[in-house]
């Protein structure tokens, strides 16, 4: 069946290990190269197996990768897109049992494990099919707000990000319910679950007009619902016993699921629900709205871009406060919600802030964080902004200074490339994978620092914490650590662990300049390459491709990589601190503190 398989251009490009652009030189500049076999004239289908053959007889192309080879494997044997999820399903159904039937996909797995094959194909799937699903950083928000629960709902849930992101968060057993409307969806979830050894139940459905779980109470309900549906049941629902809080108008299918989650709500239990910022003032929600507050269902409403975070609760009183945060920081949100838990008359200014109920119950009930947020001290304002505008001016002076020049080759010409798979082999360089993460390894303040992804990524220090021990790596000044998306960072300080999903050379500083690697690893084919081959989410940069360069020509590019990474982190401050200095301006103007200065007058 493999032999049957097509692939597309971008396909091609991930088996070479380059970019698009490359592809189609390829076609324009080879007349030997595979014709079409299928597809359209924009986007055509190649056959696999010619490809291959052009490819190896080029010199580009080893061997077919492994994970390439499974996937081709499974949509051969969809036979065309509309059937891929039933095909991804069978083999979902064969990893789970261990059976045989798709070669590729059996060696993936052995390679890889069962889960870890299984994540590949789902992960290509949503790629390919462009399937939204909830942001790792929001989803991860939503399971800390929610803490530890022994059963966890989501009765919209898609392929499971947030009952995943619960499950990392409760060290003892956890049982997971989902139900989503598209049944190929949900059966792919329940597989994905039952391959991480998940006590799960997933259900296909339409929550709102048949639950499957009646009667069901949860310690935690978390959702992502769909947002602004037209068609939801709104006729047929109209006397429905779950709207106690009013009936949802029909433009507003996002409070359904808001009383959709209470009905779900053990004693005790938090409900999270994602919700677009517009249902925090619309005029037709207004009125379940102060329901909601006056029955004390609402327990706060977190701003985190683009969207909001409402909790809510199961009424047993009607508290008099209701928190309101607004932040872009997850940390800083989870702190509030927790530090809001001791102190109802919490008050952080420029953060999070306990509303007086009373204060909302007007005729607009807007919730709004943004509109019930104190602003900082009147000095402290000043001082804010005249700091901040001094450490903008001078940033912004640097930048120029750290673009490193450059300039176009006159010939360009394909350079000689060794895998990083050779370097490790002739000694060049060496590969470290952390190990993934097990429940006992989060110990929150108490173990030793270790590097995330969001830190590789965002260029920050270590910020995880897990349990020192053997199986964990220490990182040394010079390594390069390479994130699951293909950032690549040279470390500049000896300490911290590799945290989970990370993978770390250690290049040899004699034959190989880790500024130079990190650089070539950047690029979009060495992106493509290294996430053929994944395990758990984690990448395998084995097959990337480093040109073979002398050492002191290594250490010029190395040098240019490097004023490269300073540019980009002064430019993410710099665009951090524009944010926060406009925000300063207008609140400093709007309380009277600021005065306007002089045409052409600096400070």
């Amino acid at each position: 069946m493999a032999d049957e398989a097509t692939v597309s251009a971008a396909d091609i490009a991930r088996l070479a290990g380059v970019g698009r652009a490359a592809v189609s030189n390829w076609r324009r500049r080879h007349p030997d190269f595979p014709v079409p076999v299928g597809g359209t004239a924009t986007s055509p289908l190649f056959a696999l197996a010619e490809v291959e053959g052009w490819l190896r007889a080029q010199g580009k192309l080893a061997e077919v990768p492994l994970a390439e080879r499974a996937w081709q494997e499974v949509r051969a044997e969809a036979g065309d897109d509309l059937h891929l999820a039933a095909a991804i399903a069978r083999a979902g159904d064969l990893l789970v049992r261990q059976g045989h039937g798709m070669s590729a996909v059996a060696e993936l797995a052995t390679r890889q494990g069962p889960a870890g094959a299984f994540e590949f194909l789902l992960d290509r799937y949503q790629e390919t099919q462009r399937v939204s699903a909830t942001p790792p950083e929001m989803a991860r928000l939503m399971a800390e707000l929610a803490g530890p629960a022994r059963t966890v709902l989501d009765p919209a849930c898609g392929t499971g990000e947030l009952l995943l992101a619960a499950r990392a968060q409760t060290r003892s057993p956890v049982r997971l319910l989902g139900q989503d409307v598209d049944p190929d969806t949900a059966r792919l979830t329940g597989l994905r679950l039952t391959l991480r050894a998940a006590d799960a139940a997933i259900s296909p459905g339409d929550a709102i007009t048949r639950d499957a779980f009646p009667g069901v109470q949860a310690d935690a309900v978390l959702c992502d619902p769909p947002f602004h549906e037209r068609v939801w049941g709104h006729e047929e629902l109209a006397a429905d016993p779950r709207w106690t809080y009013g009936t949802p108008p029909k433009a507003e299918p996002e409070l359904a699921w808001v009383q959709h989650t209470l009905t779900h709500l053990a004693p005790g239990g938090l409900a999270v629900v994602l919700m677009p910022a517009v249902a925090a003032a619309r005029r037709s929600g207004r009125r379940i709205r102060a329901e909601l507050l006056r029955r004390g269902a609402l327990r706060a409403v977190l701003a985190f871009a683009p969207n909001h975070v409402w909790l809510l609760r199961r009424p047993e009183s009607a508290p008099a406060t209701v928190l309101m945060a607004e932040s872009a920081d997850r940390a800083a949100l989870v702190r509030a919600w927790q530090e809001y838990g001791d102190d109802p008359d919490h008050d952080e200014p420029g953060i999070s802030r306990a509303v007086p109920v009373i204060d909302l119950l007007d005729e607009e009930v807007d919730l709004t964080p943004g509109r019930h947020l104190p602003a900082a001290a009147p000095a402290e304002t000043a001082a804010g902004i005249a700091k901040t505008h001094e450490r903008l001016i001078s940033l912004v002076g640097d930048l120029r200074g750290l673009v490193p020049p450059v300039q176009a080759a006159h010939e360009p010409q394909e350079p000689e490339v060794v895998p990083v798979s050779e370097l490790a082999r002739i000694g060049h360089l060496a590969i470290h994978q952390a190990p993934l993460r097990r429940d006992s390894d989060d110990t929150g303040e108490q173990g030793e620092a270790a590097y995330t992804a969001e830190d590789i990524a965002e260029g920050r220090p270590a910020s995880g914490r897990i349990t020192p021990g053997e199986r964990w790596i220490p990182v040394l000044k010079g390594d390069v650590v390479v994130t699951a998306t293909g950032v690549a960072r040279v470390i500049e300080e000896s300490g911290p662990l590799l945290g989970p999903q990370l993978t770390l050379l250690r290049p040899d500083p004699a034959l190989l300049d880790p500024y130079f690697l990190a650089g070539v690893l950047r690029s979009a084919g060495n992106i493509r390459a290294s996430a053929l081959q994944t395990t758990g989410g984690r990448a395998d940069v084995r097959r990337a491709r480093v040109p073979r360069l002398p050492p002191a020509e290594q250490r010029r590019y190395g040098a240019a990589f490097r004023r490269m990474a300073a540019f980009e982190s002064a430019l993410r401050t710099t665009t951090v601190l524009g944010t926060e200095l406009a925000q300063m301006l207008a609140d400093g103007v709007a309380e009277g503190l600021l005065l306007p200065g002089l045409p052409g007058e600096t400070h």
